[in-house]
């Protein structure tokens, strides 16, 4: 089964520019530096992601429709990834929670290992996961990055359960 050709766009986000690439309407990768061996030509996300992402940004959106598919990882990776959705918009987990919540609880490292690579940051939230002891931990993206879209989430949630 071949894959369909790889589309990318590039979103102005209030966290940097954000490179998107798609397989035909499915997400493949977010990444905030432009990819250097692309295969892949430029196009057009969807608009309805493209909107998904200004309400997200906005502080308006919790959770994410877009439909992903991982052109990567293990089967271990692709699970750590999927289970990022778990974690509420504007709240953390720790690598142990996902660990644990992979059936895997000792695989603290390798959850860490497998966050490092995800694909598609911001839409299978990672920046969500921090230290058990509370610290921030690691970010592929920058932590500084991770940081802001942390106090983003947070500070947009404490605005909708105000005004909700």
């Amino acid at each position: 089964m071949s894959n369909p050709s790889l589309n990318y766009d590039i979103y102005e986000s209030p966290v940097g520019l954000i490179y998107l690439v798609f397989s035909g309407k499915n997400l493949c990768n977010v990444s905030f530096r432009k990819p250097s061996d692309t295969p892949f030509k430029k196009g057009s996300a969807p608009e309805r992601f493209i909107k998904e992402l200004k309400l997200y940004f906005s502080g308006k959106l919790k959770d994410f429709g877009q439909e992903v598919r991982f052109l990567t990882g293990t089967d271990f990776e692709k699970k750590v990834w999927s289970s990022l959705k778990k974690i509420p918009f504007g709240e953390t987990r720790s690598y142990k929670w996902v660990a644990e919540s992979v059936g895997s609880p000792k695989a603290v490292r390798a959850v860490g290992r497998a966050l490092s690579k995800n694909p598609v940051p911001v839409v299978m939230p990672c920046h969500r996961v921090i230290e058990s002891d509370g610290s921030i931990g690691g970010f592929a993206s920058g932590v500084q990055r991770k940081r802001r879209l942390l106090d983003m989430e947070y500070y947009s949630k404490q605005q909708l359960e105000q005004n909700g």
